[in-house]
């Protein structure tokens, strides 16, 4: 027999055994018509599944169903239906889908990805909302200044290269934060070795890729058969990630036990205030904690980051407006700090907008329900696989008018708009614990760039200006602009040249 006979009999057996469990006589939520055996999945695209999912939420609502081979999807299209789901309802919706391709690589003990019911789950979560609330972040207060200095600096020599110059800004933010790393160059090997890891993980979690992820039978055959290739794919990630997890954290207990170290996350779990030394579970905590602040903190942040420069460049008046302010309220002889955030609402109002504008994570993280439930007359089966469409939410026309447009001014005044980091950020026990350093860091990047500089459309041959287009790709999970080219034109000389006093 054929390893494809055979798969094909795998994936008919599985459908069969999972539409024999379904029991309850409530309907699913309205969705496409699907194929017995394959469900939708002829229908799912490789790439922006949520611009799929938004025109399905057109048709069928914004509570609607679909499923692939062994797994029942259900996708929430409103902030309502979210909210009353995964917050009203945390204890239910918490949990994470098992991800197959995570498991075979050993991924399962980052906190993004662990199970609810793991006894670690809430030791976790508890650790880094300690050190990344609001109050605790001021403490870096800082080194986002310094590095935020150090990238308009970037910006002046080496503005062609102003993606790669964020995301080292933010790289360089993200490993002092989490393991007391100070990154002093560009070609950083730290920054390096993440860069590499995101590339790992993008593969492992690319939808639709994997036949594993729809048949979970299919791990057991061994690496060497035919058609088994992922295994062999998630083995090699298995090695490269341990050993960049590795290699990070053993540096920052190498600094720790020689008593040369800077504070982080890690050394706040090693360093028990007590003074005793670390448990097990101390250490397991720190290691993939940080992994976790890593691997979450620099692709999301230099994201939104490279989604301002492109929105500046589609929305001058924007940016007129933006600079006025800083102009007014700081003036032109210094920068912003975060004392004057208050004293920003426009830019602070930008700030919203752009996480509405060009969310992260359009399709959010997935979510798992833990038991059969009911909602607005519709089942939803244990085991289903419930996703936020954060991307159909983000342009709801009733809550914001013109969603295509980039307006900060739909936050301000008497009657603001839904503040979008009600839902940006997720929702329930998964809501992302370290958006608060995201959004400092966003506001003093952006409130800096715009005080240096005018960003500005990039020239042809003839000198007459482009406009890029607003077109954005997947990595993984999640979302960033394709790459375009700009222009920063030095707004103040005199205030640059102090970046290198």
């Amino acid at each position: 027999m054929s390893s494809g006979i055979l798969i094909f009999f795998v994936a008919a057996l599985a459908t069969v055994l999972f539409y024999s469990r379904r029991h309850s006589r409530l309907p699913l939520p309205p969705g496409p018509r699907p194929k017995f055996f394959t469900g939708n999945a002829h229908q799912l695209p490789k790439e922006n599944t949520w611009l799929m999912y938004a025109m399905w939420a057109e048709t069928y609502g914004p509570i609607f169903s679909f499923r692939v081979p062994n797994r029942e999807f259900i996708v929430l299209s409103s902030l309502q239906s979210a909210t009353e789901l995964l917050d009203s309802r945390a204890t239910t919706y918490s949990d994470r889908p098992r991800l197959w391709m995570y498991t075979l690589a050993k991924r399962n003990m980052i906190q993004f990805n662990m199970p609810f019911t793991h006894p670690y789950f809430k030791t976790y979560r508890t650790a880094l909302k300690a050190s990344l609330n609001s109050h605790t972040i001021q403490n870096y207060q800082s080194l986002q200044t310094e590095q935020s200095r150090m990238l308009l600096g970037d910006l002046y020599k080496n503005p062609k290269h102003f993606a790669e110059n964020i995301r080292r800004n933010v790289g360089a933010v993200v490993l002092n934060v989490a393991y007391g790393w100070k990154v002093t160059e560009n070609n950083d090997y730290f920054i390096g070795i993440l860069q590499e890891g995101k590339e790992i993980i993008a593969i492992l979690s690319q939808p639709g890729r994997w036949l594993v992820e729809a048949i979970p039978s299919l791990r057991f055959l061994p690496s060497w058969f035919p058609g088994a290739g992922f295994k062999r794919v998630a083995f090699d990630a298995r090695q490269k990630l341990s050993k960049i997890d590795t290699t990070l954290f053993n540096w920052a207990k190498q600094q720790i036990h020689s008593g040369s170290y800077t504070h982080s996350f890690v050394s706040e779990q090693l360093l028990p205030e007590d003074g005793s030394t670390a448990s097990a579970q101390q250490e397991d905590i720190a290691k993939w904690c940080s992994q976790g602040i890593s691997a979450g903190g620099v692709d999301t942040t230099s994201s939104s980051l490279t989604s301002f420069i492109l929105a500046m460049l589609h929305y001058p008046e924007v940016q007129k407006h933006a600079q006025a302010e800083i102009d007014s309220i700081v003036g032109q002889d210094r920068f912003p700090a975060f004392n004057d955030r208050d004293k920003l609402p426009y830019i602070g109002a930008l700030v919203q907008e752009l996480l509405r504008w060009a969310p992260v994570a359009p399709q959010g993280l997935l979510h798992r329900a833990m038991k059969e439930d009911v909602y607005e007359g519709y089942r939803i089966p244990e085991g289903a696989t419930v996703i936020a469409n954060i991307f159909s939410i983000s342009r709801d026309e009733k809550m914001y008018p013109n969603p295509l447009e980039f307006r900060p001014e739909r936050f301000l005044g008497s009657s603001p708009q839904v503040d979008p980091r009600k839902f940006i950020f997720g929702f329930g026990r998964r809501r992302c614990p370290g958006l608060h350093l995201v959004e400092a860091s966003l506001y003093l990047n952006i409130s800096y760039i715009l005080a240096a500089f005018t960003i500005a459309k990039p020239l042809d041959a003839r000198g007459e200006e482009i406009t890029p287009p607003v077109e954005f790709e997947n990595v993984g999970v999640l979302c960033h602009p394709k790459p375009f080219e700009c222009r920063f034109i030095p707004r103040n000389k005199d205030l640059l040249a102090t970046l290198s006093q």
